[in-house]
């Protein structure tokens, strides 16, 4: 029994520095941010094909020397160069049969707010190319001939070559581009009066325009894999499991102890998952260096309430303790506040990232099914509370005679 007890002290001790491991990286990461720039997972270094641009584009794309190249989604190509004088030609080339190609430049990897160049050849033959500004996450919300991209004065150009698609233009920068968030995407409908019909697929990569020969390029499905995997685990984890097993204890508190098992287990995969979701985002930071404090910082908090949850379940007093109802106070309010925090921060997360309707009607449904559950196993107990101060006192016997 001795050797039990001292093993559990030595696994929840060494538990509990890990989450406060855990817990001082993140809070020195969100305090002071990093410098250094991450390489990720590295694109392939396979070569471009060897295209004559002559035969197609017009000047001065046709013309530049010493130009690099990088695969960076499929069998997309981007081809860049920057001047002594900071002037940055980029060409995209994509496979292409109808719709439209886009490539836009954003301050923190994510679609809204930035600026794109976008190339079509209508049915009729006509080459177009235009910028958009990405106000939100809609259609409408697309804007023609707007953005901050700093276009010089040569025209873009955008011009087919066989099967495939080439964008073209020159951004006149104050410095040169280093490492900067690149975000690319294709429509397969053509565009109506210039307003462009939501993409079929996009990604977002980490590109370095440092001269050919260097480090270049972050793993564009990496990052859609990792944010993806981020919003599925933390939504499992706080949308799901965590209120199943908050439910537990206040609706089968009849089946003891069984409820207690259930609901320390059921919690410890949430914490888990919740866990898992930091690392994730963690992650997803370094590579992407996306600028969301609110989401970041509620993650931070909801982590640290978490951790006092798991570390008051090991303290947890005897019932007899006189100390036990304040114990149960905290437990149960700080309980209600980590999942009140945790589902804003989920409905945060899912806006910060401009996902599509699929994730808002996906977590909706869930929570919904949550809602509808509680409402539910909240009138059976009241009417089994009323069923039994209902009942008649039960009858007795007389003493006396």
């Amino acid at each position: 029994m001795a050797n039990s007890r001292s093993w559990i002290l030595t696994w929840t001790s060494n538990f509990v520095h890990l989450c406060f491991f855990l817990l001082v990286v993140e809070l020195e990461a969100f305090v002071a941010e990093d410098d250094d720039s991450s390489s990720g997972g590295l694109v392939s270094e396979s070569t471009c094909k060897n295209i004559n641009f002559q035969s197609f584009l017009p000047p001065p794309y046709q013309n530049i020397s010493h130009i690099a190249c990088k695969p960076v989604w499929h069998t997309y190509e981007l081809r860049h160069y920057q001047s002594d004088d900071h002037t940055m030609t980029i060409i995209l080339s994509a496979p292409y049969t109808t719709g439209w190609i886009g490539i836009g430049l954003s301050k923190d990897g994510l679609m809204v707010g930035a600026s794109a160049m976008v190339g079509w050849v209508n049915k009729n033959g006509h080459a177009r190319i235009k910028q958009y500004y990405i106000q939100g996450n809609k259609s409408s919300e697309v804007i023609v001939d707007k953005g901050e991209l700093p276009l010089n004065n040569v025209p873009a150009a955008v011009a087919t070559n066989g099967a495939e698609i080439y964008l073209a233009f020159q951004l006149q920068a104050m410095n040169h581009l280093v490492q900067q968030p690149v975000l690319l995407a294709f429509g397969s409908k053509y565009p109506h009066n210039n307003h462009l019909h939501k993409h079929d697929d996009k990604t977002t990569i980490l590109f370095d325009f440092a001269p050919a020969g260097s480090k270049v390029i972050t793993s564009d499905n990496n990052l859609g894999n990792l944010r993806m995997n981020h919003g599925i685990v933390a939504i499992i984890g706080w949308g799901l499991v965590l209120p199943v097993g908050a439910i537990v204890p206040r609706y089968f508190k009849h089946k003891d102890p069984q409820w207690y098992y259930l609901h320390s287990v059921i919690q410890f995969v949430g914490f888990g998952l919740g866990l898992a979701a930091i690392l994730l985002g963690r992650q997803l930071y370094t590579r992407m260096k996306a600028q969301i404090p609110a989401h970041r910082g509620i993650g931070i908090f909801v982590f640290v309430l978490s951790i006092l949850q798991i570390m008051a379940s090991f303290l947890r007093p005897s019932k007899i303790s006189k100390i036990r109802r304040y114990w149960n106070w905290y437990h149960h309010w700080f309980g209600r506040l980590a999942l009140f925090f945790g589902a804003l921060n989920i409905v945060l997360g899912i806006h910060a990232a401009g996902a599509g309707s699929d994730w808002k009607i996906g977590y909706g449904f869930l929570a919904s099914v949550i809602i509808v559950a509680v409402i539910v196993l909240e009138v059976l107990a009241y009417m089994k509370r009323s069923e039994k101060s209902n009942l008649p006192p039960s009858f007795q016997m007389d003493p006396v005679g």
